[in-house]
C-alpha cells in the first residue's frame, strides 16, 4: 500500500495595531457601528487618493526582522483585480513584484526537535470590508469598517508536514507579533486570520502534488481539523485513482467538511500592476537598524533570561513567558515583592488558576502587580494566612482592590492573641479525648487532624505554624 506525505504551507493575515488605516485617516477600533469607521478612500470613491501610513511600514519593519527576513529598500505596490462587493474599489493595494520582506525564518518545536520554517515573504496590504449574511431578509449587506485596515500577509514556503506543526508555527508567529506590538492576533476578532494550502504526495517523491488552498478557519482546533480533513480527502482521491483539482475550498466547522468555492486563482489572474496613485516606497539603512535597536525581548530571550537570572524552571519560565502581558505583570510582581521565586509560584498556581475557572484570557487579566507583591509581602510576614490570602487574591483578581485595607476589613489579619489561640486548642483537645490519647502515646500523625480543627476553628485566622507550636507547648503539659 502506498505511503503519502502531507505538505502545507501558510498565507497568514495579520492586521496591524496602528490607530488608523493605511492609506487614510480612519479610525481601525474593532466593533463599530457599520460602516461609521469610513471616508471616500477606504470606501473607494471616485477620484480618492490614498496617502500611505509610515506606521503601517514601521510595524511591518519590525515584524520582518524578528522573522530573520531580508528587507527590499525599494519596494512598492500593486494593484490586485478583482470583483467582489466587499472590496469597493474592485481592486485591493497589496504588494506582489517587491514586497517589503523577503526570504526569512523562524523556528519551531517539534516532537523531533526544533524545525525552521521558511518565510517565502511579507508583504504590505490593505484588507478588504465584511460581508454579512441576513438569512432572515434573504439579503447580503456590507461593513466597509474594515476596509483599508492594514495588513502584513506572510507567506511561508511548503515546510510543514502535519497539524502540529502548523499549530506551532501559528503560535510562534501570534506570540512574535503580540511581543513586538504589532499586533493583538486575536483570532476571535478576525485579526489573525490563515489560509492553508495543503497537497498530498508519495513519501519520497520530490514532486509537490497539487495543492488547495483552505479559507474560513479563524481557530487553531478548526485550521488542525481542517488539515486532517482535507488529507484524508485528497489521500482518498489519489488511492482511487483520481486527479486533485487546484481550487479555493471553504471549511465549514461545524459540519467538519470542506467545500469547493472556486477554481484556485494563480497571480495572472488578478492582472497585478504597479499602484499609479502611490510612489515607491525607498527605507533607509538608518531607519533599518533605528527599528532593529527598538526591537523588544522577545519570548526565546526572556525566557533563557527567566531561567539564568530568576532561577525559574524551564517549564515555568516557558508557560510564564506565553503571553507578553502576563509576563510584564509577573516581573513587576516579583520586582516590587522582591522573590522571583515566590512570585512565580503563586502566578503558576493562582493566577492560572483563575484565569481557568473564569474563562480569563492572558491579555484581560488586569490587577495591579503591587497589589499582589503587597499580599505576597504579608503572606511571608504571617501577617494572613495563605488559605485567606487565596480569598484576598480572587477579590484582587476581580476587582483589583488594595489587599490591606480589605483584609482589615474583613478581619482576615492572623490573630495576635497567644491566650485566644491556647484557649481554643484545649477546647479541642478537650472534644477529642480519643485522638488526644494517641497523641499523648506519641502517635504525632494525629496533629494534622488538630492542626486542621484548630485553623478550622480560628477560620483561617491563625498562622499554621504558629498553631503547631502552641499545640505541641499544650500536649507537653498534659504529657507532664
Amino acid at each position: 500500500m502506498k505511503q503519502y506525505e502531507t505538505v502545507i504551507g501558510l498565507e497568514v493575515h495579520v492586521e496591524l495595531s496602528t490607530k488608523t488605516k493605511i492609506f487614510c485617516g480612519c479610525s481601525t477600533e474593532f466593533g463599530g457601528a457599520p460602516n461609521t469607521h469610513t471616508c471616500p478612500v477606504c470606501s473607494g470613491m471616485p477620484g480618492s487618493l490614498p496617502v500611505l501610513n509610515k506606521k503601517v511600514v514601521e510595524f511591518a519593519l519590525k515584524a520582518g526582522l524578528a522573522a530573520n527576513c531580508q528587507i527590499n529598500q525599494h519596494c512598492r505596490f500593486d494593484r490586485k483585480n478583482y470583483f467582489y462587493p466587499d472590496n469597493p474599489q474592485n481592486y485591493q493595494i497589496s504588494q506582489l513584484y517587491l514586497p517589503i520582506c523577503h526570504d526569512g525564518w523562524v523556528e519551531i518545536d517539534t516532537p523531533g526537535g526544533s524545525k525552521k520554517i521558511r518565510i517565502h515573504e511579507m508583504h504590505m496590504e490593505e484588507d478588504a470590508g465584511k460581508l454579512i449574511h441576513d438569512e432572515w431578509e434573504d439579503c447580503s449587506l456590507v461593513d466597509y469598517n474594515r476596509s483599508g485596515v492594514p495588513l502584513i500577509e506572510i507567506v511561508s514556503e511548503p515546510d510543514m508536514r502535519n497539524a502540529e506543526e502548523v499549530i506551532s508555527y501559528l503560535e510562534k508567529l501570534r506570540c512574535m507579533m503580540q511581543y513586538l506590538g504589532v499586533s493583538d492576533c486575536k483570532l476571535q476578532e478576525g485579526s489573525m486570520r490563515a489560509d492553508v494550502n495543503l497537497s498530498v504526495r508519495e513519501e519520497g517523491s520530490g514532486t509537490l502534488g497539487t495543492r488547495t488552498e483552505m479559507k474560513n478557519l479563524n481557530s487553531f482546533k478548526a485550521i488542525a481539523r481542517a488539515i486532517e480533513g482535507e488529507r484524508e480527502r485528497q489521500t482518498e482521491l489519489l488511492e482511487e485513482g483520481q486527479a486533485v483539482i487546484q481550487e479555493t475550498r471553504r471549511w465549514d466547522d461545524n459540519k467538519e467538511s470542506s467545500y469547493a468555492m472556486r477554481s484556485k486563482e494563480d497571480a495572472k489572474d488578478y492582472r497585478y500592476f504597479p499602484d499609479p496613485d502611490l510612489p515607491p516606497v525607498y527605507i533607509s539603512n538608518e531607519w533599518i537598524e533605528e527599528i532593529r535597536s527598538s526591537l523588544p525581548e522577545l519570548r526565546e530571550e526572556k525566557k533563557q533570561r527567566y531561567q539564568d537570572k530568576l532561577g525559574l524552571s524551564p517549564y515555568d519560565a516557558g508557560i510564564l513567558t506565553e503571553s507578553r502581558h502576563l509576563s510584564e505583570l509577573f516581573e513587576e510582581t516579583a520586582r516590587l515583592c522582591g522573590n522571583p521565586k515566590k512570585a512565580a509560584n503563586w502566578f503558576m498556581v493562582e493566577v492560572l488558576r483563575l484565569m481557568k475557572d473564569k474563562g480569563t484570557d492572558p491579555e484581560e487579566v488586569n490587577f495591579t502587580p503591587k497589589h499582589v507583591a503587597d499580599l505576597l509581602k504579608m503572606i511571608e510576614k504571617r501577617t494572613i494566612s495563605p488559605q485567606n490570602a487565596k480569598k484576598v487574591f480572587q477579590k484582587i483578581f476581580e476587582e483589583d482592590l488594595e489587599p490591606e485595607s480589605f483584609i482589615e476589613q474583613a478581619g482576615l489579619r492572623i490573630v495576635e492573641d497567644t491566650g485566644l489561640l491556647t484557649e481554643k486548642i484545649n477546647e479541642i483537645l478537650d472534644r477529642n479525648p480519643g485522638p488526644l490519647e494517641e497523641l499523648l502515646n506519641g502517635k504525632d500523625k494525629v496533629s494534622g487532624f488538630f492542626v486542621g480543627q484548630i485553623m478550622k476553628e480560628m477560620k483561617g485566622k491563625a498562622d499554621p505554624a504558629g498553631v503547631r507550636e502552641a499545640l505541641n507547648k499544650e500536649v507537653e503539659k498534659r504529657k507532664n
